[in-house]
Formats: structure tokens, sequence, C-alpha cells
């Protein structure tokens, strides 16, 4: 199947590694112009050029800080002066923070609730006018398995994905006479930067480090971001159009519960 997004303008928070990358490079290859944000400019531009070389896509790279609520206003208003109106939004950014719940400061709560939950919520502020007039509008919002089944000691993480895929339901139901579809897709163990940085830290050569990690997966690997990206892409499509207010496991059967 020909996945095509033709027409369509997507923006991407945290588009210059991993996951966010790959959807970038899949929607661009697809015919969306596309927007990609992230904290640092050297590596947003490394993306904007390697994307734009790889698609012959039309890239814009914005540098930001999606935590903040005028670097969300600051970065998205840039996309649309440059891209026009966004129809397609990836709620992608996001780091893992686990803590023992006794020693998760007020701050660390503030920020990662900045961050993941109302970065999505200013940033779906901003892009639902014009989606309600286009009356065509596409949100997706990038969590972890852990959103529908969280650990012990996986706070403050797993208690802001879960207020994420809240968040999911109750725009997908409330916009959905607008044809606007929002769904959630949860990462388990997918091939990312911060996993090279864990093999790194713990001096493993990263095959190594990831042949260790597919143990504990049913289809005994990690998956990979091009996979991610291919479902994000589907949902994104036309060829998604029945399909909202879900949370899809991203995970290789990893999560406990569907």
């Amino acid at each position: 199947m020909d996945i095509r997004l033709d027409g369509h303008t997507a923006f991407i928070t945290g588009g210059s590694l991993g996951i966010g990358r790959a959807i970038a490079g899949r929607f661009a290859a697809s015919g969306a112009a596309v927007a990609i944000v992230a904290r640092r400019p050297d590596g947003l531009a490394q993306a904007r050029d390697a994307i734009a070389a790889e698609t012959g896509g039309r890239v814009f790279a914005v540098a930001g800080d999606i935590g903040r609520a005028e670097d969300c206003r600051r970065t998205f208003e840039a996309a649309v002066q440059a891209l026009g109106p966004i129809d397609i939004l990836v709620n992608n950014v996001g780091t893992s923070r686990r803590k023992p719940f006794e020693a998760i400061t007020d701050a660390d709560w503030q920020a990662d609730i900045e961050l993941k939950l109302f970065g999505a919520v200013r940033l779906a502020r901003l892009a639902l006018p014009a989606m309600k007039a286009k009356r065509w509008g596409r949100i997706l919002n990038v969590l972890n398995i852990g959103a529908k089944a969280p650990l012990a000691g996986a706070a403050p993480t797993a208690v802001s994905r879960a207020a994420g895929l809240a968040l999911t339901k109750v725009l997908a139901g409330e916009f959905a006479p607008d044809n606007i579809l929002v769904n959630a897709l949860l990462v388990g163990r997918i091939r990312s930067n911060q996993w090279e940085k864990r093999a790194a830290e713990e001096g493993v050569e990263l095959e190594e480090f990831y042949a260790r990690m597919g143990q504990a997966v049913p289809l005994g690997r990690v998956g990979r971001a091009e996979e991610f990206a291919a479902l994000a892409c589907f949902l994104a499509s036309d060829a998604g159009g029945y399909v909202t207010g879900t949370a899809i496991n991203v995970d290789g059967g990893a999560s406990p519960v569907v």
C-alpha cells in the first residue's frame, strides 16, 4: 500500500533524532511538508538537511524547548509562516525520567508535566483552529507502554504519559465532528539515541546491548524507528481515516495489556 500525505503539513516535536527523525523522514518521503522542532540547533540543521536530501521534500527546522509555553507558540508560528497551516501534529518530544517516588521533587514533577503534557496541550490548542477550518486534521501523541501499564519506580514519566493517554481520548471525542482524528502510539523498546547513550555508559557494544534488550520482547528483538514511523504515517493519512481515540502499542508484544 502506497501511503501518501501530499498536500499536508506536519509539525513534529523531538524531530531531530530517533523516532521523531524517522517520522519526519517518512512523512516527507510521502509528500508532506514537514517542520521539525528540537532544542539543539546544530542537530536540527543536520536532520533538516539530511531529510531534504533523502526525500526531496520541504523541511523546516526551528529550535525551541516545548516545555516552555513561549517556545511552543514561537516555534509553531514560525512553522506556519514558513510552510502554511499545520494539519498534522505529532507530539513526540520527551525524555524518560524515572526516580524512586520519595526522591521526586516538585520541580521534577513540574518539569516533566510541562514538557510531556502541557507541551501537547499547548500545541493542540494552536493547531486545532486551522484543522477545524479545513475539516481535516490529525494529532498523534507519542507515549510509551507505561501509560497503560506503569511499573513501580516509573514516575514521573509514567504519570505524565498516562495523562497524555487521557488527553488523547478527550480530544478524539470532542473534535471527531470536525474530522480531526487523535490517536496515541505507545513506544516499547525501539532503537534510539537514548539507548545508544545507555550502552556507551555501560561500556557495552551497541548490538550486544540491543540483543540483550530484545530478550525481554516476545518478538525477540528491539524495534526500528522506521517501523514506528510507518504506523504513524498510516494514521496520519486518509488510509487511517476511521481510526481515532485509540492507543496502539508499538512494542513487539511487550506490554502486558492490549
